[in-house]
């Protein structure tokens, strides 16, 4: 083998973590790795979306009742949706071992 054939260089390298098919986002299964979930409080939702408006992963959709709720195959537990919530609706849970 030769010194030329042995070297790979950076351009014949795949991209890491980099989403290279359109819309393909919905594969990656990226809730495996979250410490905390959302818990609604129903009593308190108001349904107003905004922990849907505002997850950068789109884990949320709304359910025949017309409440958002995560999937948890796609939450990372960011928090965002608790931080944001106006009625304090949704906290911030610990993943059990």
């Amino acid at each position: 083998m030769s010194t030329s054939s042995a070297i790979i260089g950076w351009k014949n390298l795949s991209l890491g973590c980099a989403i290279l098919e359109p819309g393909s986002s919905r594969k990656l299964k990226t809730g495996d790795w979250r410490s905390q979930y959302p818990v609604l409080d129903k009593e308190k939702c108001i349904k107003c979306a905004i922990c849907y408006i505002d997850c950068p992963d789109l884990a949320y959709s709304q359910n025949e009742e017309g409440y958002f709720i995560a999937d948890m195959t796609y939450c990372k537990g960011c928090g965002i949706c608790a931080n944001e919530c106006p009625k304090d609706a949704i906290t911030m849970k610990m993943e059990e071992e």
